[in-house]
């Protein structure tokens, strides 16, 4: 059976892999879309296991609101000409909807969860071996509470969530506290949410730079 364009364009929407990847697996197949899938699944799985000791410190973060509910996502790959590209982009948009319709409690969960033709891990694996790169869901966070924004920083390397415990927050308002939390990254709300630790590492750097200065 001959393999046509529109075959391989209707593989490559399922699967995202480049064209003579579903080209070649049709043709391997003789059309029969399923182990087409599971051929170019394969190859996916074998490049994630060959790149699993490659750094991911590129990728696409974004996060989303709706009525109590914020969540957070990030996408990791190799380089930033994958990062910047509109399918990683979108599929990085892809996870944070059905996080956003499924509120899982863990990454895990996540990835274990359905999408297109199997799960957000599955789908991953499938544009590993569309891209050749490395690629891993490197974080997942959600936030309930009675008002809640999200700031996403231009370039999509920076979000952040921000939940407030009163509702009809000021849009403005609730925007500028996501900004400065982009901006400022704090470790904590307030003096109280302070770890331990920190603060008896940030008294002692206080104490020696009030000695270095001469103050007692």
């Amino acid at each position: 059976m001959a393999v046509t364009m529109a075959d391989i364009q209707h593989l490559r929407k399922m699967t995202g892999a480049g064209m003579m990847d579903c080209k070649n697996a049709l043709v391997e197949t003789d059309n029969d879309f399923d182990k087409a899938v599971e051929i170019i699944r394969k190859r996916g799985q074998a490049v994630a296991a060959k790149r699993e000791d490659r750094e991911a410190s590129e990728g696409c973060v974004i996060a989303k609101t709706e009525e109590g509910y914020a969540a957070v996502v990030a996408l990791q790959c190799e380089t930033d000409f994958v990062a910047k590209n509109s399918e990683f982009i979108s599929l990085t948009e892809k996870i944070l909807d059905v996080a956003m319709s499924n509120k899982p409690k863990t990454l895990e969960d996540l990835l274990a969860l359905p999408l297109e033709n199997g799960t957000v891990a599955e789908l991953i694996t499938d544009r590993i071996g569309a891209t050749g790169e490395k690629m891993e869901l490197g974080f997942y966070e959600y936030i309930t509470a009675p008002t809640v924004t999200a700031y996403i920083h231009p370039g999509n390397k920076l979000a952040t969530i921000v939940g407030f415990n009163k509702e009809g927050v000021d849009a403005s308002i609730s925007k500028d506290v996501a900004m400065q939390v982009a901006a400022m990254n704090p470790i904590a709300v307030s003096a109280d949410g302070i770890p331990e630790k920190v603060k008896e590492t940030e008294l002692k750097i206080a104490r020696e730079k009030a000695l270095e200065g001469g103050k007692p």
